[in-house]
């Protein structure tokens, strides 16, 4: 049976960087706290002194990774990166835990990279063509050994140059021996914030590692953008531009934190815009509404309170699971669900129930939730869905699953229904998703629902490449 986790998509990274602090290493620390939930398998910090630098990685959870004490000590300087890993590309082993280290010409260089390319093959096959060795399986890595074949005479243009062969979803921060950098790519995909605590600057995938730590959001670093701090200050590069930017619009549906901002925006203003524009389009006939713990919460308030139908808590969540668990010998029915959730039967019993989901996956999870909710005494169980069918997979930082196994793309509304065992089933549009997200002229990325990739995903695209991308042997 597989874990209950199996049925959404599974976060991308966090990453966090601080320059101007003497704590460096337990600020990064705390942000990555923060940034538990954009990736659980491993996590690692890296640091800087002006002369040195120092690396500690290990594979899961962050308590886990910094569990002794004196790691901090080892991990000394005013400068320092952190990553949260989820493998998008690359096993789940130590080796592809980030943030990578490498030594080249102009020294040490540091790279902790969110987001997924979709030329590192081509770009990956060109270089070891060239003699290149890598020492990991994933795709962040192309950047390292592009930057270290620049003539540039700063590391800041050997990064430029690096960055404008690349093509994809990256916010990235850079650590060497006397600097912090942060870029992220010119279609924006995915957040990458900008804030300061005290005399220090900090960089990090959402807002809520800087309210962790204290630290004033000053804003996003700007699709395109590269910026670059040391004693003399900050510089900032332009990357290159597109004529519209592409914001990932699952991480207000799904990824991002509630209490984050990002794209302009708190993620929970917009979650419960898209629980209001779903009432809109999909009401429903019921007593009570519930959500599916934690993601689905706000948009299930906002759900409603455009209906009307008092929100309840039919659904207990546990917190407290860790990376393994042990199962009883006796098959237990639905366990990997019940290991998560818990019915409230003295809510659902004899009610018209409405359950907010904010997406669905495989639905093989809410089948089973849907079952448990009818053996609490549920009279009526009806879905209701906070974003549109997802229909196509994602290459540029989450990871679902592969296309056949997308529910909605095998089978229609009905039939979805008619698996998941409900009385009806409502998802929210295309529309009413984007007249949700604030800004919607400046551009999202709605690949996993409508299909259009701002950046080209075909056998062609990189087939080309491997024949007329810029040679980098060149660079």
């Amino acid at each position: 049976m597989e874990p209950v986790s199996a049925d959404k998509p599974r976060e991308n990274c966090g990453i966090v960087g601080v320059f101007g602090h003497p704590e460096a290493a337990k600020i990064a620390y705390l942000s990555l706290h923060a940034l538990q939930h954009r990736g659980q398998e491993g996590s690692g910090i890296v640091t800087a002194d002006g002369e040195q630098v120092y690396r500690h990685v290990g594979l899961g959870l962050v308590n886990d990774v910094y569990s002794d004490p004196g790691i901090f000590d080892q991990l000394r300087g005013h400068i320092a990166i952190g990553h949260n890993r989820y493998s998008t590309t690359g096993s789940p082993s130590l080796l592809n835990t980030q943030p990578i280290l490498v030594n080249c010409k102009s020294g040490p260089l540091a790279l902790a990279h969110n987001g997924n390319l979709v030329n590192y093959r081509s770009l990956r096959h060109i270089l070891e063509r060239s003699g290149s060795i890598f020492q990991t399986t994933n795709d962040s890595e192309v950047i390292l050994h592009i930057a270290a074949r620049s003539k540039a005479p700063t590391v800041e243009e050997q990064i430029l140059e690096a960055l404008r062969v690349v093509r994809g979803a990256y916010s990235l921060v850079f650590l060497t021996t006397d600097r912090l950098i942060a870029a992220r790519d010119p279609y924006g995909i995915r957040p990458l914030a900008l804030g300061r605590l005290g005399n220090a600057v900090v960089v990090a995938s959402e807002t809520c590692a800087f309210d962790l730590i204290g630290a004033e959001y000053i804003r996003d670093i700007a699709p395109g953008e590269m910026i670059s701090f040391d004693s003399k200050g900050e510089r900032t590069y332009r990357i290159g531009t597109v004529p519209k930017t592409a914001h990932c619009i699952f991480e207000f549906v799904y990824f991002s934190r509630p209490d984050s901002q990002i794209f302009g925006e708190y993620v929970d203003k917009t979650r419960r815009k898209l629980g209001k524009n779903l009432a809109l389009e999909q009401p429903a006939n019921a007593d009570i509404v519930i959500s599916v713990p934690d993601s689905s919460n706000t948009a299930a308030i906002g759900y409603s309170r455009r209906t009307g139908i008092k929100y309840d808590i039919g659904l207990i969540r546990n917190h407290y699971i860790g990376r393994t668990f042990i199962q009883p010998s006796q098959k237990v029915r639905d366990f990997n669900v019940r290991v998560k959730f818990n019915p409230v039967g003295g809510v659902l019993r004899d009610r018209r129930v409405v359950v907010v989901d904010d997406s669905i996956v495989r639905g093989t999870t809410l089948r089973r939730l849907v079952q448990m909710i009818r053996r609490a005494g549920a009279r009526e169980v009806h879905i209701r869905v906070a974003s549109p069918p997802i229909k196509h997979p994602c290459y540029y930082g989450m990871d679902f699953p592969t296309q056949d196994e997308l529910i909605a793309n095998g089978k229609s509304i009905e039939e979805i229904r008619e698996y998941l065992g409900v009385d009806s089933l409502g998802y929210l549009s295309l529309e009413g998703l984007l007249g949700a997200v604030p800004n919607e002229e400046r551009g999202y990325c709605t690949a996993c629902f409508s299909g259009e990739y701002p950046i080209p995903i075909t056998e062609k695209v990189e087939k080309l490449a491997l024949e007329k991308e810029v040679s980098i042997r060149e660079i």
